[in-house]
């Protein structure tokens, strides 16, 4: 399984906790994506209304009977990158999952910005990720995924995870993400501003912009001196509101 990314979970107690730091109440439609062998898929399906269950190895097909026994779970086979989120019904509510590490920072952006449903994320990833989506601006490790996460959800660190507790053994530190959100996903035109800004960390933002927008430069420098900032910050000085701010400034009048 290391193959797609993830590791399963093979320790009960971290698995209640999980649905305990979870929070659901008997109304929350859940979407979990990477089942594994499907144990906290039953947990959850005991806890809430309803699970999306999202597995892309059909290979678990045999030990995941279980999971489809229950009424209120949907097995859904392929790849959540993918699959149509929108098009899941009910709604989710709540995302709780040990996300495939290779795609958890694409997966977790793209559930905040097509399922506004969503109220919370509760979700496994590596400790590198969760650093770096709740990391503050002016950090090295601050960047265009930290900005679009903090936008739209309060991001913490709910608990770190021993190595131990999967199968196989990762070679990387895990953490507890929780995510609750704030308010709606950046418009389009912010995300393409602050995906731009972080193009070229070395750059002041404002060269940055230059690169994807040739004939910016004056206007940028212009925009970040009417926000009370430098003309040559750099985009990691910006606090995410700050790049809000900057994409109305920029847009054509």
């Amino acid at each position: 399984m290391v193959r797609l990314g993830q590791n399963f979970l093979a320790d009960p107690n971290l698995l209640d906790a999980i649905l305990r730091d979870a929070g659901l109440d008997a109304d929350d439609i859940v979407l979990e994506v990477g089942v594994g062998e499907g144990v906290l898929t039953e947990r959850l399906a005991v806890a809430a209304s309803h699970v999306h269950a999202v597995e892309i190895d059909r290979g678990l097909e045999p030990a995941l009977t279980v999971v489809t026994d229950h009424p209120n779970v949907d097995l859904h086979w392929g790849d959540a990158m993918k699959l149509d989120l929108a098009a899941l019904a009910p709604a989710p509510t709540a995302v709780v999952a040990n996300l495939p590490y290779s795609v958890a920072t694409p997966l977790i952006l793209r559930t905040i910005e097509e399922l506004p449903s969503v109220g919370r994320w509760t979700v496994m990833v590596q400790r590198e990720i969760a650093d770096r989506l709740r990391a503050a601006p002016g950090s090295r490790i601050y960047g265009s995924p930290s900005v679009m996460v903090q936008l739209a959800c309060d991001a913490k660190l709910l608990r770190t995870v021993d190595p131990a507790v999967f199968r196989p053994r990762p070679r990387v530190e895990s953490a507890i993400l929780g995510l609750r959100r704030t308010g709606p996903s950046a418009d389009p035109a912010t995300r393409e501003l602050i995906r731009a800004a972080f193009a070229h960390r070395r750059k002041s933002l404002a060269r940055s912009l230059e690169h994807r927008r040739p004939g910016s430069l004056d206007a940028a420098r212009a925009a970040l001196a009417e926000l009370g900032l430098p003309e040559d910050a750099r985009a990691e000085a910006l606090a995410p509101e700050q790049f809000v701010a900057l994409a109305t400034k920029l847009q054509p009048s």
